[in-house]
């Protein structure tokens, strides 16, 4: 069944031009698409018009009947003393209702118990059931922790919030309201990677349809079933998710180019060709000018097509000073509170010449806290911090600011990248800045072209220390891949605060975690280090289940249905025993498997809680 379906959608903005120009395509229950495609193709245009809050030029937009649909970047606007709490409940508005209902019913119930009420009240407690009326407080509250809304946000004022923190709490209100068709524009951007991970889970298991826009190339890996990339207002379609996509755009740009270079060479010989024919035709034989006439005409469709283009790469590179030396840092002791909140306590850490440290955690665990004081911007409560005598650090923050916002990009990059006029403007061009770009004022570029800016000014300045808080937050992927060749050139000592799972895993030789106040110090890349968390989740669990032996006691006599049932709940806690022996077999084999892994953990959670329960109902039975 198609819940989604596209033809010949037509959409500007500026008469005689088009964003989207033509668009087709259909989207069947269930699958989840990721809509690909630079920044200004027309992505979140489209996903308005799905909404219904555009209307197209021309074309068709078609829902399923029936089906209710989200929009993730598309804020409702709530009544000003709402909380946020107030905002998760409505999700359960209908509930809510049927609720009433029920109590209004049963008080009538009292007097008057007629079939006709008794009807009414069986079929209203089915529907109250069907829709979750009874799990409504723990649902409500595992989706809340799962997207790192905590207790106190939920007593705030929504309107309060910042854009981000309403995008995550939306996001939390269209998962409970269980809708059929989720639209997700840049459903990570305001999402640390715990919440992140937990929407990833929560949309593969997701029954519904899922069309998602995104910069998170990682996410999109793990969630979409195919893409499709808008093209000059069309459609082009991938059959796979992000990786996919990368290296069949690349075959197709390579076949392209092949058919391109036989066409241009069909047409050399066909002039040729031609020319000869015409020359021959002079000299006695009219009829061959027909023949070359006929070849002029092949040489003119062979002439239409055009040479395919490729994406700019980027043709800058660091200033790298060469390191001498033992030690890029030294962290020893050092601790960090702001108020009563301690962010870590007691960390001594080295740091040598050429390592690639990602720094991860959650959101206000301490990251760009700890790059604070590695710059010397703060001070340790305790401990010290020091940074080898012959390092240079270029830091490139996770808010950009400039000396004056009035003044063009142009000029900024002269005077405070210490550039001539053409040095400027040639480095400008290989971050994107072309044309009249180089004349807006810094303070009209969005943030991603305020970061753009900013690490073109450092790739100028002689370093061997890099410091990156969260670089590619406001970046398209165009932009992050032009950081990321920036990035596999440089080989001093990088240090990046990010959520980027994708240029973590690309960069990262050690990981550093910050987590409820400690630091974990990994020394490997990212999906090693995930899979070294799983296998210590599981030896944890492990740890859990065996409980100290208890002191022999008094036992009671049984009656024969008390020893029949005792060895039944004796037999199924032996059963369970042996599958949790296997899922642990199965966390070795699969070690480096992080979904099967999570399946695993899913698994032996469920197990714990089952035993937990049989052991208690043995106990009792043997007391």
């Amino acid at each position: 069944m198609i819940d989604v379906s596209v033809n010949n959608l037509r959409k500007g903005f500026e008469i005689g031009s088009y964003v989207l120009d033509g668009l087709s395509f259909s989207v069947n229950s269930g699958e989840r698409v990721g809509i690909l495609g630079p920044n200004g193709c027309g992505k979140t245009t489209l996903f308005r018009l799905l909404s219904g809050e555009y209307r197209p030029d021309d074309g068709e937009v078609m829902i399923a009947p029936g089906k209710r649909l989200g929009l993730i970047s598309q804020i409702p606007v709530y009544p000003e003393d709402w909380t946020v709490e107030d905002v998760l409940r409505d999700a359960h508005r209908r509930v809510y209702a049927i609720g009433e209902q029920l109590d209004a019913l049963a008080a009538r119930l009292e007097h008057d118990d007629s079939p006709a009420l008794l009807r009414d009240y069986d079929r209203l407690s089915a529907d109250f059931q069907r829709l979750g009326g009874y799990d409504m407080e723990v649902e409500r509250n595992r989706v809340a922790n799962g997207l790192d809304i905590p207790p106190a946000m939920r007593e705030q004022p929504f309107v309060t919030l910042s854009g981000g923190e309403k995008t995550r709490v939306n996001l939390a209100r269209l998962i409970l309201e269980d809708t059929d068709i989720l639209l997700l524009d840049e459903p990570t951007n305001h999402l640390d990677l715990h919440a992140t991970e937990w929407l990833e889970d929560y949309l593969l298991r997701f029954k519904g349809t899922v069309l998602a826009i995104s910069h998170d190339r990682w996410f999109l890996d793990k969630v979409v079933q195919r893409s499709i990339e808008i093209v000059e207002g069309k459609a082009e379609f991938y059959s796979g998710n992000y990786s996919f996509y990368v290296e069949e755009r690349q075959r197709r740009f390579d076949e392209k180019l092949k058919q391109y270079e036989k066409d241009q060479a069909k047409i050399e010989q066909l002039t040729r060709a031609a020319e000869k024919l015409h020359l021959w035709a002079f000299m006695g034989n009219d009829k061959l000018h027909k023949r070359a006439f006929s070849m002029e005409k092949r040489i003119e469709k062979l002439q239409q097509s055009e040479k395919p283009v490729e994406q700019r790469k980027m043709t800058v590179k660091f200033k790298q000073r060469e390191f001498a030396g033992d030690e890029v840092l030294v962290i020893e002791g050092v601790s960090k509170s702001y108020g009563p909140k301690r962010l870590f306590s007691d960390l001594s850490l080295t740091v040598a010449g050429g390592e690639r440290i990602a720094l991860i955690g959650d959101n206000g665990a301490g990251k760009s806290t700890l790059v604070r004081l590695i710059l010397g911007e703060e001070t340790p409560d305790t401990g010290w911090l020091q940074r080898g005598p012959a390092i240079r650090t270029a830091y490139l923050p996770q808010t950009v600011q400039f000396a004056d916002d009035r003044s063009s990009a142009l000029d900024t990059m002269r005077y405070e990248g210490r550039c001539q006029l053409q040095e400027a403007r040639d480095r400008l061009a290989a971050f994107g800045f072309r044309g009249e770009d180089v004349f807006t004022p810094v303070g009209a570029l969005s943030g991603g072209e305020r970061s753009r800016l900013r690490l073109c000014m450092l790739m100028g300045r002689d370093s061997n220390f890099l410091i990156l808080d969260e670089p590619t937050n406001h970046l398209d992927i165009a932009s992050r891949e032009w950081m990321e060749d920036a990035l596999s050139d440089y080989d001093q000592t990088l240090l990046f605060v990010s959520h980027d799972r994708w240029l973590i895993e690309k960069f990262a030789t050690r990981i550093w975690e910050l987590r409820d106040g400690k630091l974990t110090d990994y020394r490997g890349d990212y999906r090693e280090y995930i899979a070294w968390k799983a296998r210590q989740s599981v030896f944890q669990q492990n740890e859990r289940r065996e409980k100290p032996e208890k002191k022999p006691a008094e036992k009671r006599v049984k009656t024969p249905n008390t020893a029949k049932a005792a060895a039944r709940v004796e037999r199924e806690i032996a059963r369970l025993e042996e599958r949790q022996r296997e899922l642990a077999r199965d966390a070795e084999t699969y070690a480096a498997d992080y979904q099967k892994l999570l399946e695993i953990d899913e698994e032996r959670q469920s197990l714990d809680d089952r035993l937990l329960a049989l052991y208690e109902q043995w106990e009792e039975l043997n007391q």
